[in-house]
């Protein structure tokens, strides 16, 4: 199962705390085993001016109990990447329109990128 969440990061963010957002979801397929191959990328505003969204992170899970169960129950998630989402906490940085899509593909969509994160998209001083 692909999973793909567009998100925008408020305009407001600074770079360092951008870089440090981007850190933690990066590290999720780290301790979540149902994660095959995942890529989180910024979105490149300049070919796309007109798009809400700053970022895509997409994953492909071995099946969705792996992504409602292993993955959305994991401490790891709920502790570093929740809190980034969360209205209630003050450092939440992403807005709360966000856009979830989800596909059923029998073969990986992603290269083999499998606890790596996409670079081409993210400024070499960033990672």
């Amino acid at each position: 199962m692909k999973r793909t969440l567009l998100l925008r990061v408020r305009p407001d963010t600074s770079e360092d705390i951008r870089a440090r957002f981007e850190a933690d979801p990066t590290a999720v397929p780290a301790h979540v085993t149902a994660i095959r191959s995942w890529a989180l990328s910024r979105v490149d505003t300049a070919r796309q001016p007109a798009t809400p969204w700053t970022h895509v992170w997409e994953q492909e899970f071995t099946d969705p109990d792996g992504r409602n169960g292993e993955y959305l129950l994991h401490p790891y998630h709920w502790t570093h990447v929740d809190r980034w989402f969360d209205a209630e906490i003050p450092s939440a940085i992403i807005e709360p329109v966000i856009a979830h899509l989800f596909r059923w593909a029998n073969e990986p969509i992603l290269r083999r990128r499998r606890r790596r994160r996409r670079t081409d998209m993210i400024p070499r001083e960033q990672l």
